[in-house]
């Protein structure tokens, strides 16, 4: 084998082996801060983020960063149990938010369910908090 194909084979088993994290669907405009919008969640990404919006519409979801609450990153321990109890509390139920700051490509917001803080609400069900965006 020449040296050329040798780096070619290497670049792609490198390529496969790491594998690039999934971006999530939601491609909507963010609101301004201060504003208050809402949509039924459709996605959720980890344990303090997720989208609401439009069935069948995620060119129109709205990606959220909860403001209220901080969970262990998926990739730490209680990570994937996080992401899990926001799904079940949350998934295909209706948000009342009030936009804050952007964060990267989303907006931290506040949420509510039926006037609950969805916060409150993870708390309540079992959710420990421990994200590196925590306040100490």
């Amino acid at each position: 084998m020449t040296a050329r194909l040798v780096a070619i084979i290497v670049a792609c088993i490198a390529g496969a082996w790491a594998a690039p994290a999934l971006a999530d669907p939601c491609d909507g405009m963010l609101p301004t801060k201060g504003t208050t919008f809402s949509g039924v969640v459709r996605y959720v990404g980890d344990g303090d983020g997720l989208c609401i919006g439009p069935a069948g519409r995620p060119d129109r979801w709205i990606e959220i960063r909860l403001a209220d609450f901080y969970a262990p990153e998926l990739h730490e321990a209680g990570g994937a149990k996080a992401k899990r109890r926001l799904e079940r509390v949350a998934m295909g139920r209706t948000l009342v938010c009030h936009a804050g700051r952007r964060s990267y490509d989303r907006i931290v917001a506040v949420c509510t369910i039926g006037g609950r803080p969805l916060g409150n609400m993870l708390r309540a069900a079992g959710g420990q908090e421990g994200g590196r965006g925590r306040s100490k």
